[in-house]
């Protein structure tokens, strides 16, 4: 009797492998065979034991091992990684219920509850125990995402997480509001890019981030240009194209229509004029493309070829390339220090060698010289036309005047031979006007007329 007694427990602990129920008086329960739980979270493994009355309990505890050589397996209570987490919450009757907190990815295991009776073969070890598996969440989101899309984050677990549960979403550190396992994002912009997380309710497990990265366009494609004001023959100047894109962008440039270059950044050391124009970059991605707004090249230079041409043989024109405009002309003839005229076109009056100086704000230029001979006889002809025009008009001048003087007359006739000395002096003849008259006497006689005044006067009535 005895002796079937002492080979009655290893039978039961097969029995019970296999079986996991009570027999004979002897046995461990679990509520659950089977547990997943979250990283982070705590966790509890409920069960019940039961053994015969005459055995009085003498240990209870917790072990990842099973008995093997009748060697008593560890005690998870004396283990430093479960000690400080671990916690008993059963008695020495028949509960033997245990929280294990914090779990991490190590406590994923098998474990069995043991317990020690005060005979000896009264040991019992509960199988087939519980399996714990520890797992974590994680966003599974689309690879490739581009602008205008719609795009759905899952949040995942290894665990099967029962409809009730709720979710808690988080783009960077800002919580959304969506509740659901799934984040539904419709016609998705460059703003959703970004990092998104979730977590479960009620416990304190965020998943890992992950990046959503959306793909777009170049947009606001713009071009700079370094330094300020005028740009002058020889400096340098440095263009640089900026936009917004997804993925980052090449850049090709275009003076006018025509390619000019790549990259980010386009120099131009010691420019000439011909730089001068418009400039524009063109930012292209997988998605897009798009132009900037052209930038003008203005390059300032003093006036160059500067040329005199002839016309009518003494007529002279100065011409010159220059930016800004030539602000003025000077007309020199060689050998002569001062210049002789100013203005584009110069009208040379003598023969010689003439040239003209070209000038603006960066500097001035002189033309080459030219041969002007001046035809001598052209000149008499113009010099005597002139003279004759100058003696016509004081000609037509004398008789205006002595048409004047007649029609004065002709307004008052008087007799032949008489002429009235008491009469008003507006009414005297213009030929007499200017002729000087002897003092009068003092008895109001008729005035006496000098005599040698008139020798010289024409009578009136001849000159009619």
């Amino acid at each position: 009797m005895v002796m079937s007694i002492k080979m009655a427990p290893p039978l039961l602990i097969i029995l019970l492998m296999i079986q996991g129920v009570y027999s004979d008086g002897w046995g461990v329960s679990y509520s659950s065979s089977y547990i997943c739980a979250l990283k982070g979270s705590s966790v509890i493994m409920s069960c019940t034991y039961k053994h015969p009355h005459r055995y009085k309990i003498k240990k209870v505890f917790w072990t990842k091992t099973l008995v093997l050589n009748h060697v008593e397996p560890p005690d998870l209570f004396n283990d430093p990684e479960y000690s400080q987490r671990i916690q008993y919450l059963g008695d020495k009757q028949q509960i033997c219920t245990i929280r294990l907190n914090d779990v991490t990815q190590k406590d994923s295991h098998k474990y069995y509850f043991r317990f020690i009776t005060n005979k000896d073969n009264g040991r019992w070890i509960g199988t087939p125990g519980v399996t714990l598996n520890i797992t974590d969440l994680h966003v599974e989101s689309p690879e490739s995402v581009t602008e205008g899309d719609t795009v759905s984050l899952t949040c995942k677990s290894t665990c099967n997480l029962t409809d009730r549960t709720t979710f808690i979403w988080w783009k960077n550190t800002q919580s959304l509001t969506e509740r659901n396992n799934k984040l539904l994002l419709q016609s998705v912009r460059r703003e959703d890019a970004g990092r998104y997380s979730c977590a479960v309710h009620g416990h304190n497990l965020t998943s890992p981030h992950v990046d959503l990265n959306v793909k777009y366009t170049p947009k606001t494609v713009s071009v700079s240009m370094s330094g300020s004001g005028e740009i002058v023959l020889g400096d340098s100047v440095t263009l640089t194209c900026s936009s917004d894109s997804n993925p980052p962008a090449q850049i090709s440039w275009f003076k006018g229509s025509t390619y000019v270059g790549s990259g980010e950044i386009y120099s131009i050391t010691s420019i000439c004029s011909d730089h001068s124009g418009e400039y524009k970059c063109k930012s292209r991605n997988e998605v897009g493309e798009k132009y900037s707004a052209a930038v003008t090249l203005n390059v300032m230079y003093s006036p160059r070829n500067v040329s005199v041409s002839m016309s009518d043989s003494v007529t002279l024109t100065c011409s010159s390339d220059s930016n800004p405009p030539v602000l003025n002309y000077t007309w020199f003839k060689v050998n002569e220090s001062s210049s002789v005229g100013s203005g584009q076109s110069y009208s040379a009056l003598q023969s010689g060698f003439f040239f003209c100086v070209a000038q603006n704000q960066h500097g001035s230029q002189r033309s080459a010289a030219v041969l002007v001979h001046v035809n001598v006889q052209f000149w008499r002809i113009i010099h005597t036309v002139i003279v004759v025009m100058l003696c016509g008009i004081v000609a037509a001048f004398i008789i205006l005047i002595l048409t004047c003087c007649m029609k004065r007359k002709n307004e008052k006739p008087q007799s032949k031979d008489y002429v009235d000395t008491n009469e008003a002096p507006n009414s005297i003849s213009c030929v007499y006007e200017n002729v000087m008259m002897a003092h009068p006497s003092s008895d109001d006689r008729e005035p006496i007329v000098s005599t040698h005044v008139y020798e010289n006067l024409t009578p009136y009535r001849n000159m009619l």
